[in-house]
């Protein structure tokens, strides 16, 4: 990874979340009406949720799962009352009080640790289980190996991520989506070629121990992403 170039992704993805368009992913993640176009992405935001949480056991007793980019909370709290130990980080701290906001009564949240931060940082501790839903779309394939080779240091069982497939698909709805007003537009998608993740997933060094157990894609109109999970061998 150029570690300038992660550090400037990373820093508009949080302005776009936290200052731009807070109060837009506020409302496409609650029930809220919402515009056609933004309900197809409600509705594939929901079922990659469920996608990735098939990924995990239905017993999570005794294990520590990260949502690395938790947004507003709810996988978080999806994977709380399967009786996981959860730490949620987001890079915005608008959603991550939101979401604190938002679970407050759900009797799973004592099990929830709300953070605002980087999802790489190495002090939110070793997990079981690491989760990405829609954290690493706006990387580049080299930021996103790198990012996973630095979760897996840190995980004993799963990591479960999530891409943007190359396709022409793809890349026509984000040429479309560009002609949303400016302060609307989520950062630049990274369309990523599977053959060519899974290859330098598998030249990664520190992935070693490391392979694909799954891969599954979601396209529910506007919303296009592919679910990865690699297992420790």
């Amino acid at each position: 990874m150029t570690h300038a170039t992660y550090l400037e992704r990373r820093g508009k993805i949080e302005h776009y979340f936290d200052r731009t368009a807070a109060e837009t992913w506020a409302r496409l993640t609650s029930t809220a009406p919402v515009s056609g176009i933004r309900a197809t992405v409600r509705a594939g935001r929901d079922r990659m949720r469920a996608t990735l949480l098939d990924c995990l056991p239905d017993d999570l007793r005794g294990r520590r799962v990260l949502d690395a980019g938790c947004g507003t909370g709810a996988l978080a709290v999806e994977a709380a009352r399967r009786g996981a130990d959860v730490v949620a980080v987001d890079l915005s701290p608008t959603l991550v009080q939101l979401a604190r906001e938002r679970v407050a009564q759900d009797p799973s949240a004592a099990r929830i640790d709300f953070r605002s931060g980087d999802m790489l940082d190495a002090a939110l501790g070793s997990f079981d289980h690491v989760v990405c839903m829609d954290s690493l779309i706006h990387y580049r394939t080299a930021d996103i190996v790198d990012a996973l080779a630095r979760l897996s240091g840190r995980t004993s069982r799963s990591i479960v991520f999530t891409f943007a497939p190359s396709n022409l698909l793809l890349a026509s709805m984000i040429t479309v989506g560009r002609l949303f007003p400016r302060k609307d537009r989520a950062p630049f998608i990274e369309p990523v070629a599977e053959a060519t993740l899974r290859r330098s997933l598998e030249a990664s060094a520190p992935l070693a121990a490391w392979s694909v157990a799954r891969s599954t894609r979601v396209a529910s109109g506007f919303y296009t992403s592919q679910a990865m999970e690699l297992t420790r061998a």
